[in-house]
């Protein structure tokens, strides 16, 4: 008898009483594989019945579809090589299998976690922004032979993620102009260099990308892999975000500036009149500083971890409420997951043609500043 004929019997039985649900693989047996799971659906592509093998690697994902024939083989395959734990979900129960080291197979039944079936048509691929391009090579995210080095593939998603949300924003940009686009606080760059290929070379906008980092190494670093990929409206300037002096500014991005360098940022892109500002603010001791010592009535600041998460929201509240002051429409949220940083709050804000209530609006920062005993917030010195 096979030790899997549990999980085979059970697999054609759902499909046949139409109650299957998905199949999922787990717990590799090799890391080394950077393949941590196998998602597996039923679809109908070009009305025929299929089950979607999606095998989610650490830099990508990998569809394949097979027929329930093909499936029951590959199952088993992955089962004795690659993975010690498959779930098999159906509308009536979960059956759960594991596998040992030495290849002994166990089951064990559960209450069904669906009680309805996921959609049978074929899912339209996420799409990839980030070409497989020589500038990742020269960043370090990829080898001589083009595949993502494994410990830079959370990497690698955080520029696609950023990608995604930078393509979500330039709706409310005119993108058939010329745009000038500056990133203070660019770094070593990752983002800056996606973001350029992307639009110009992708998406054939026209598009100057200016990175502004104060590190003059990195500036020369960056400078020169523009040079080797001759992206010729790239360029990486060494110097402050309070030095730096050009009113022409569509767009101004400032991902990780340290405390007030945010505040410089926002306040520059505010001086422009940018099209859009994209802040992900990080370091928030202004505010936390100021009220050191005063004695709050509220008892969400009597612990010293919610005191700063609770500074840091009240920093970012002004901060949004200023830039609608300024006549601008606002939002936040997340940015990456917080399994990779709790400093992953984004902060935009997008022109608007709307005047707003300016009355209200200070009402509001003056309130909150009242509330928490607040003097003034930076951004307000600096306009």
């Amino acid at each position: 008898m096979n030790e899997f004929d549990q999980l085979i019997s059970s697999l054609r039985e759902c499909v046949l009483q139409n109650e299957f649900v998905k199949l999922t693989l787990s717990k590799p047996v090799r890391k080394s594989d950077a393949l941590p799971n196998v998602y597996i659906r039923q679809i109908e592509l070009k009305e025929k019945e299929y089950f979607q093998f999606t095998y989610r690697y650490s830099t990508n994902d990998q569809v394949k579809n097979y027929t329930l024939k093909e499936t029951i083989i590959e199952l088993e395959n992955l089962l004795l090589e690659k993975f010690r734990a498959a779930t098999l979900f159906t509308l009536s129960q979960d059956l759960l299998v594991f596998v040992s080291k030495k290849k002994k197979v166990s089951y064990k039944v559960s209450m069904a976690s669906f009680k309805n079936k996921l959609p049978d048509t074929h899912d339209k691929q996420k799409e990839k922004r980030v070409e497989l391009s020589e500038y990742l090579y020269f960043l370090g995210i990829t080898d001589k032979d083009n595949r993502i080095i494994p410990k830079m593939a959370d990497k690698y998603r955080q520029i696609n993620k950023y990608l995604e949300i930078i393509e979500s924003l330039l709706v409310s940009v005119n993108t058939s102009k010329k745009l000038h686009i500056v990133d203070m606080g660019s770094g070593k760059g990752y983002l800056t260099f996606a973001l350029y290929d992307y639009l110009v070379n992708k998406k054939k906008y026209n598009v100057t990308v200016t990175g502004i980092e104060l590190r003059e190494t990195l500036v020369n670093y960056c400078n020169d892999i523009a040079g080797k990929c001759d992206f010729k409206s790239l360029n990486f300037v060494a110097q402050s975000i309070q030095d730096y002096d050009n009113s022409k500014i569509d767009i101004l991005i400032a991902l990780h500036a340290c405390d007030t360098a945010t505040d410089d940022a926002i306040y520059k892109g505010l001086v422009a009149n940018s099209d859009l500002i994209i802040c992900a603010p990080c370091c928030h001791k202004q505010i936390r500083q100021q009220v050191k010592g005063v004695e709050q009535d509220s008892p969400l600041l009597k612990y010293g971890i919610f005191k700063e998460r609770q500074f840091e929201m009240i920093t970012d509240t002004i901060r949004a409420l200023i830039l609608e002051k300024n006549n601008y429409n606002t939002k936040v949220f997340e940015f990456i997951s917080n399994e990779h940083t709790r400093k992953n709050v984004m902060l935009v804000g997008s022109k608007s043609s709307k005047r707003k209530n300016n009355e209200e609006i200070e009402d509001k920062i003056i309130a909150l500043k009242n509330m928490y005993q607040i003097k003034e917030h930076y951004l307000e010195r600096l306009l």
